[in-house]
């Protein structure tokens, strides 16, 4: 996977995928154990390009992608609050993510 610059280091070329950024990222098509680098360099690039709010697509199910990309918001430097969009937005399904401006 790659993020409009280098793949991670995690991962190899092969096996990597282009990812527009915009300001929503849709885990549906990553497995729970690409979860937490796919958002990593999500956050980065989203940071990078300037964006101050996203929306981070997880999906309701049994909350495990949501607990995956919880723990990775709460750790991250860019994200500045995180909450859960509107009933009508996705709800639980889908986190809102309010990211730092970025310095010039």
């Amino acid at each position: 996977m790659t993020l409009d610059d280098d793949p991670p280091d995690w991962l190899d070329d092969e096996s990597s995928i282009a990812i527009p950024i915009e300001d929503s990222l849709d885990l549906h098509t990553f497995a729970p154990q690409e979860v937490k680098g796919v958002v990593e360099e999500y956050l980065f690039q989203c940071h990078q390009k300037g964006l101050w709010e996203i929306r981070v697509i997880h999906g309701r199910g049994h909350g495990v992608q949501r607990n995956i990309v919880r723990g990775v918001l709460a750790r991250s430097l860019w994200v500045v609050a995180f909450k859960d969009a509107s009933p009508d937005a996705g709800g639980w399904g889908v986190t809102i993510v309010k990211l730092l401006a970025k310095q010039t």
